[in-house]
């Protein structure tokens, strides 16, 4: 809800409610009126909710699930486990396993989807959960070690979360990358995406694309167009949050091809096929609304989302999402 200069927001989840604005009063006010409609117990300001946990400080906010952590560590038995140092294998063959099929799913099924919800302030299991995901008609042994192992990663950190500073610049910046002809069964590719406003992490996808690229610079274009769909939709939701952005967006990608064919006006044969989504980030970036840079691949944050990678780039990419450990390890 907004007036002239007053803002209110209020998000409901069946019977839990979180109220924010930038007027005290306004919201105090609402609060009231809602008393008077309904039975609600006010529990002040926000620390917890749905499972996140809450602190912040003059400095800023911090998210995390590290009682949800804590509690998929204890249901799994794997409290006094060894940690992992990463969350995946590198080599991992998920796609062609050949074990035995699990006499009861139920379980895995149950732990995956635990782990999808982690992911709301763990950008760095996206991409083993979206491969777990994909398993859960029929999963087998080798699926259910590599979901140990991704709880085992997180008894590193149960505490880790993601960090909102309190002073930001307020500029969207999106990177994108993809993984060309990634599934072994399909040959689609996979598309990494992550956004972040300011030094702040605010959106991340990893996702299988749902055609077949014929080269590594259509899928990255392909990733180009998402990417960018996400940020113009982000761009209006800060509109809404009355937060203006006036100013070109940015977009980051480690191919040199489609960054080209972004700043071509010249369609060759072998793109037209994919001319809509080259017209689309196009048009965005002659109208100023978008602003193309390129990034070395081992610099790439959107890599953690297409691949598995080993422990020193894993480690390296991590520290550039904006992730915090307030907790020690468990």
């Amino acid at each position: 809800m907004k007036t002239n200069t007053n803002f209110l927001a209020v998000l409901v989840y069946v019977d839990d409610m979180i109220n924010t604005g930038n007027d005290s009063f306004q919201c105090q006010k609402f609060k009231q009126f809602l008393h008077g409609q309904f039975h609600l117990k006010d529990l002040g300001p926000l620390k917890f909710f749905l499972g996140l946990e809450v602190a912040r400080n003059p400095e800023g906010i911090f998210l995390s699930q590290r009682k949800y952590a804590l509690d998929i560590l204890t249901d799994t038995g794997l409290s006094g486990a060894k940690p992992s140092p990463i969350p995946m294998s590198q080599q991992h063959q998920l796609g062609r396993s050949t074990s035995t099929p699990l006499t009861d799913p139920s379980s895995y099924r149950r732990l995956v989807g635990r782990l999808l919800y982690l992911t709301i302030t763990r950008p760095d299991i996206l991409y083993v959960v979206n491969i777990l995901s994909q398993y859960m008609h029929s999963p087998t042994l080798d699926h259910h070690d590599a979901a140990m192992k991704v709880v085992r990663y997180i008894k590193n950190s149960p505490g880790q979360g993601l960090f909102f500073p309190s002073q930001n610049n307020l500029q969207l910046t999106g990177y994108c990358d993809a993984d060309w002809g990634a599934c072994p069964k399909t040959r689609r590719s996979i598309t990494g995406c992550y956004i972040s406003l300011g030094n702040a992490p605010i959106s991340w996808r990893t996702k299988k694309q749902p055609t077949v690229s014929r080269s590594s610079a259509e899928a990255e274009y392909r990733a180009m167009a998402g990417t960018t769909s996400e940020l113009l939709w982000l761009r209006a939701l800060l509109f809404d949050l009355t937060i203006p952005h006036s100013q070109p967006m940015h977009l980051f990608c480690d191919n040199q091809a489609a960054l080209h064919i972004a700043a071509n006006p010249v369609f060759h044969e072998r793109t037209k096929h994919i001319e809509l989504d080259c017209h689309f980030v196009r048009e965005r970036i002659q109208s100023n609304e978008l602003c193309t840079h390129f990034i070395r691949s081992e610099d790439q944050p959107a890599d953690l989302f297409t691949k598995a990678l080993g422990f020193s780039s894993f480690q390296r990419l991590l520290g550039k999402l904006g992730v915090s450990f307030l907790h020690t390890p468990a």
